[in-house]
């Protein structure tokens, strides 16, 4: 059977699991009366809650005799690890393009990677139906970003349709009769070539492993696509690293192949096909699984290199072991060192007490995933405020500069530059984004957006639209003016009173109610003013005997500030940690005791 490799690429949120939903239906994946899920590629528990893709997912359909591998990708930068691998096993790309939006930051970053490996893609721009949508300019924009971007008079050529992924239909014209997607399905066929132009089949086996997965029964996993030769199940092969060093020899116990949805087991995997083996111990991501006799690996993608670095340490708060029941270091280690395997964005390091471990990555909304699901996993961790890493060249400090993608109302444009220049930001570019928006494209150092996310929301009353990608390394900038709050730290431990809250209300913001555990050192509230300051938020009312009208009111607080877990570790600063349970999620400061505290102030102070 003829096969084509795709990926599906694309900026956040344009439609791309919603896409893959409809080719699956109307390949006839399905049986007639099958119940179907909505995003069925968005298997993982987050990735639904969230609405995003975390993770590349691959699935194939059936088109007139010719199987289609189609692989889903991530549209966030944070997780663009992922799409560099994949791209490296697919020998062409559909770009989906919002027709409202056009090209966006993320459309810019996966797309530089695709025409770098000498794709040719095709453009769709959906959501055409949208009130708003301006398809026309969408696709100008497209060629201009293709021409910046290095493109070839090849990749310059290229197809577009004219599509709506939820309504099923694809075009390629504006005004077609708008049925369905099968003109996505013969333009794949006709423009993608095959794999066989670029793979041999009488060479020995050859696959560069790109994505790695692990099932109860089958245990460690491998996914890529097979470069040259065959494999029959059962055969024995072995992986080199990307040096080119045994790491293993092993025998292939199964081979499966996706099939709509599912993963079945075949005899044999041949040349061009993407497909999953089983069998091996140690083998991992960018390693070459090989035949015998085969002495070079297969030169894997380069990575990014990690801009963030997050420290993940034990809970040592007076309330750790409450919640969850995997709290020693050797198994939060044991954890990291997985996702490692799995997550070659991501470098995880000892540091020097052995209590906690440094994570590097490439942002904020990584490191919130990966602890989220370790929390789900029943750890406790204490987790430190994000630190960007620098580069040292020729004796000169660079540091990231992220570009930072900005759609706001006109009337908030002024705030926004404020404050983008506040955090040694460069602007760029400022352009009418449509009716009554305005589009700020500047250059931003990593540091200077850590936790600014939330305080856009607020500056632009929830109606801004924040997007971001790395863009170079850069000189230092100079200092950055942190938080200017203080917080209000609980001197006592026990349970909160509802009475001392109401008291403290006037000091600033709350983030706990009455009845919740406390302990001395444990941050509850933001002070209204620039220092810290310890409050009593156990103290009861004092009982009298007078029976006065108004004294006995029942007291009415004001509804606490309840964080999400990028907000809190985007909130604290440097001598402050998040405590995170699989129950709760609270702030403390890293020195419990306040005398120990004032010790070490005193000695970053000099």
């Amino acid at each position: 059977m003829q096969l084509r490799n795709i990926a599906i690429i694309a900026h956040v949120d344009h439609g791309k699991t919603t896409l893959v939903d409809e080719m699956l239906k109307q390949s006839g994946i399905y049986r007639e009366n099958e119940a179907t899920v909505e995003r069925a590629m968005d298997s993982n528990d987050l990735e639904r809650e969230r609405g995003i893709t975390i993770l590349a997912k691959a699935t194939s359909v059936e088109w007139k005799g010719v199987r289609i591998n189609i692989v889903d990708t991530p549209g966030h930068a944070d997780f663009g690890g992922e799409v560099e691998r994949i791209l490296s096993m697919v020998d062409g790309v559909v770009l989906l393009v919002d027709a409202a939006e056009g090209p966006m930051p993320q459309t810019k970053f996966v797309t530089s990677k695709a025409l770098a490996k000498g794709l040719r893609p095709i453009v769709v721009l959906n959501k055409v139906d949208k009130p708003d949508a301006e398809p026309d300019r969408a696709l100008d924009e497209c060629f201009d970003l293709f021409a910046n971007l290095g493109a070839d008079d090849q990749q310059l050529d290229f197809p577009h349709l004219y599509a709506s992924g939820r309504s099923g239909w694809a075009d390629t014209d504006l005004d077609g009769p708008r049925k369905d997607l099968s003109a996505l399905f013969d333009l794949i066929v006709e423009h993608v070539h095959a794999p066989r132009q670029v793979v041999a089949m009488d060479q020995p086996f050859r696959m560069l492993a790109t994505t790695l997965g692990g099932d109860p029964y089958l245990g460690r996993i491998l996914t890529g696509r097979v470069e040259s030769g065959t494999l029959k199940a059962g055969t024995t092969i072995k992986a080199l690293s990307r040096k080119g060093e045994l790491i293993e020899q092993f025998r292939a116990t199964k081979i499966l192949a996706f099939r709509g949805l599912t993963q079945q087991a075949i005899e044999q995997a041949e040349a061009g096909d993407i497909v999953s083996i089983a069998g091996m111990s140690k083998a991992t991501v960018a390693d070459t699984l090989c035949a015998t006799d085969v002495a070079e690996a297969i030169p894997a993608q380069p990575i990014d290199p990690p801009t963030i670095s997050v420290t993940f340490g034990i809970n040592d708060s007076p309330l750790a072991g409450r919640d969850g029941d995997k709290v020693q270091s050797r198994v939060i280690r044991a954890r990291l060192m997985k996702e490692a395997e799995s997550n070659v964005a991501i470098r995880i390091s000892d540091t020097p007490g052995g209590d906690a471990f440094e994570v590097a990555g490439r942002g904020e909304l990584q490191m919130g995933v990966l602890i989220e699901n370790m929390r789900r996993e029943g750890f406790e961790l204490s987790i430190s405020r994000p630190q960007v890493l620098y580069r040292e060249v020729d004796g000169q400090r660079l540091e990231p500069v992220e570009e930072v993608t900005i759609d706001v109302d006109d009337e908030y444009s002024g705030v926004v530059i404020e404050k983008l220049s506040n955090r040694k930001g460069d602007l760029a570019e400022m352009r009418p984004g449509g009716v009554g928006k305005t589009r700020i494209i500047a250059h931003v150092p990593s540091r200077g957006l850590i936790g600014y996310h939330g305080e856009f929301l607020t500056d632009t009353r929830g109606t801004g639209v924040l997007n971001r990608v790395f863009h170079d390394w850069a000189p230092y900038k100079g200092a950055i003016q942190g938080r200017r709050q203080g917080v209000l730290i609980s001197m006592e431990n026990g349970t909160s009173v509802a009475y001392a809250l109401w008291n403290l209300e006037e000091r600033g913001k709350m983030f706990i109610g009455a009845q919740e555990p406390v302990y001395t050192g444990m941050i509850i509230g933001e002070h209204s003013r620039d220092n810290d300051l310890e409050v009593n938020p156990l103290k009861g009312k004092k009982l009298t005997n007078v029976r006065a009208s108004g004294t006995d009111e029942a007291v009415r607080l004001t509804t606490p500030v309840r964080m999400t877990l990028e907000q809190a570790i985007a909130y604290i600063d440097d001598d402050e940690l998040v405590e995170v349970t699989p129950k709760a999620i609270r702030l403390r400061k890293r020195y419990l005791d306040p005398h120990e505290r004032k010790r070490q102030s005193r000695k970053t102070g000099e």
